[in-house]
């Protein structure tokens, strides 16, 4: 029996040693390579003096949590949800936008010019890295906002924006949405004439196109258009969960590949595993119902939630937020079902690298969107998902291509595309 337990108490430690051995080498990478995430929602009441990013917000990214979580670039999105196809709806839409870019360019230029800067090009991302600084780059979700003027593509452009969707979950002006899918409605069975134009103008000012949210045969059509290769900025493998639309499909991760572009893994729960998700939220939400009962917060659904005034609707989420967090420690003592984590994550990062192979994939969070797994909850736990791919046989220069090489090196094609197009005329 001595012999025995002295064995175990030695594999304990040699265990012990060579975890302690892994999570060194895994924070070595973490602090060399540069971590990009491609889509992080924003809400612009976060970015005033008396409330933004420089504070420990009860949000999923801030600089704070940045910092802690070694996260280093962070692609802040102008969204607009979809509404009527109309020059009122068209014109509301622009005024968000601008609202939205307007924030982020107060971020970096007069609330914290010393912890953030904005960058627009692959070099901008280094140098600002390099300083000790983190990086804000933009994305536009949703193209509602160009409305019919395509001379807004470049104004976007101007204004920091460097991928761009062409719908959102709706069908928008240019093209059908994945949405679709749920009534077999569509309104031009892929792309619209004006989001033909669009690609070709988009392809010439050095967007990158954002595959995540149109639907199959508008993405399908795009790729056959475009000169330049395309993203998917916060999509994972329809393979693994065929359940869910915003997922792309093998024909699609092939296509994509074929451009020279990357898809984004993105780390939201009901899109890696959405019957494992269930189970868990189903559970949780029993707790989470009683803490609302006890606050006296009345639960409403998303839906409802969306046709709230933007003041009403922010509130909700705030005050939805702060009962989660408050939920959060009897969650985890009491929910005996397995939650979503950064294993599912990289399950779908090993899927689609075996599919279309390590140049093409890259990760995302869709934080403060809906996104984040266990263990990967908020910028604050980057290193897990680091530490998940050391774990998986993935050397440096892979998890330097997946956080941000392949990323950045689509910008730079797009970005030569579009000079080459305008050297044409």
């Amino acid at each position: 029996m001595k012999y025995s337990f002295l064995a175990i108490l030695v594999l304990l430690f040699v265990a012990n040693c060579a975890q302690s051995d892994l999570e060194k080498k895994a924070r070595d990478i973490h602090e060399r390579v540069i971590t990009l995430d491609t889509h992080v929602d924003i809400n612009t009441a976060n970015f005033t003096a008396d409330r933004n990013y420089t504070m420990d917000l009860p949000i999923q990214v801030t600089l704070p949590k940045m910092e802690e979580g070694g996260l280093d670039v962070a692609w802040l999105i102008v969204y607009t949800g979809q509404d009527t196809l109309s020059e009122e709806g068209y014109a509301a839409a622009y005024e968000n936008a601008m609202d939205k870019f307007n924030a982020i360019h107060r971020l970096t230029k007069e609330i914290a010019p010393d912890r953030i800067e904005l960058a627009t090009t692959s070099e901008d991302v280094r140098r600002i890295a390099a300083s000790g600084k983190k990086v804000a780059m933009i994305g536009i979700e949703n193209a509602y906002p160009v409305g019919t003027d395509l001379g807004r593509i470049k104004e976007f452009y101007d204004l920091g924006a460097r991928y761009m969707s062409l719908s959102h979950n709706g069908h928008s002006q240019f093209c059908d949405s994945n949405t679709g899918e749920r009534d077999d409605v569509w309104l031009y069975n892929g792309l619209s004439e004006l989001g033909k134009e669009a690609i070709k103008e988009m392809n010439k000012w050095g967007m990158m196109i954002d595959l995540s949210h149109p639907s199959y045969e508008s993405n399908m059509q795009t790729m056959d258009l475009t000169r330049a290769p395309v993203i998917a900025s916060h999509s994972s493998a329809r393979a693994l969960d065929p359940s869910v639309s915003r997922n792309l499909s093998d024909e699609e991760l092939i296509k994509l590949a074929e451009t020279g572009g990357v898809v984004q893994t993105v780390a939201f729960r009901s899109y890696l595993d959405s019957e494992k998700h269930a189970a868990y939220q189903e559970a949780a939400d029993e707790i989470i119902n009683q803490v609302m009962e006890e606050e006296g917060f009345e639960r409403k659904s998303w839906g409802e939630v969306r046709q709230m005034p933007k003041d009403e609707r922010d509130a909700y989420i705030a005050k939805y937020r702060e009962i989660q967090a408050m939920a959060q420690p009897r969650v985890e003592a009491e929910v005996e079902a397995p939650p979503v984590a950064v294993s599912d994550l990289v399950d779908h990062i090993d899927y689609m690298v075996e599919l279309i192979g390590i140049d093409h994939v890259g990760i995302s969070s869709d934080f403060d969107g809906g996104g984040g797994v266990h263990q990967w909850m908020d910028a604050s736990e980057t290193f897990n998902v680091t530490l998940e791919l050391v774990k998986r046989g993935y050397s440096e220069s892979e998890i330097e291509q997946l956080w941000s090489g392949n990323l950045l090196r689509v910008l730079d094609e797009v970005t030569a595309i579009a000079a080459q197009i305008q050297a044409e005329g």
